[in-house]
């Protein structure tokens, strides 16, 4: 069974159990989708359907929440979250080579994931910690002041 089967296996059960949580009401559509994601590490079709049914919501409404905010995924997301913030104090203190750097290493680009599923890689705009830039988020810590030498650690850090 791949990594993959065992996660669609076990989601109805996470998913039922995080509907219950919230007493299937549709008020809390978007902390369901949340917990969701955290729980599979994205919104699979499956997932998204059973949110629809659970709820009594039309699918095309559960659809909508979850395509508006960037924060989800409707694509299997690694372990590991890393975004590289690209804002203008970081992208002049060379966190777009911190990309290359980091796409390199990983055998990815912007927007995909590891093959092994350890590491999804993203960019964004700005982070709100200029004075740390450039700066590397994963799993929501910051790591400032990063260079292309202090990559390799990072990524041995979440291994």
């Amino acid at each position: 069974m791949t990594a993959k089967t065992k996660t669609a296996a076990k989601s109805p059960d996470k998913v039922e159990a995080i509907l219950a949580k919230y007493q299937r009401n549709p008020a809390w559509l978007v902390s369901i989708l949340q917990d969701i994601q955290a729980e599979l590490h994205y919104l699979s079709e499956g997932s998204l359907k059973k949110v629809s049914r659970g709820l009594d919501t039309p699918l095309t409404r559960v659809y909508s929440v979850a395509t508006f905010f960037r924060a989800f995924s409707l694509k299997p997301r690694g372990r590991h979250l890393i975004n590289v913030c690209l804002g203008t104090a970081c992208h002049v203190r060379g966190s777009v080579r911190i990309l290359d750097k980091l796409e390199r290493d990983l055998g990815v680009k912007a927007g995909e994931t590891t093959a092994d599923e350890r590491f999804s890689l993203e960019s964004v705009n700005c982070v709100g910690a200029c004075a740390l830039g450039p700066i590397v988020v994963v799993d929501g810590k910051y790591h400032g002041q990063m260079t292309g030498d202090k990559v390799e650690g990072l990524l041995k850090e979440y291994e």
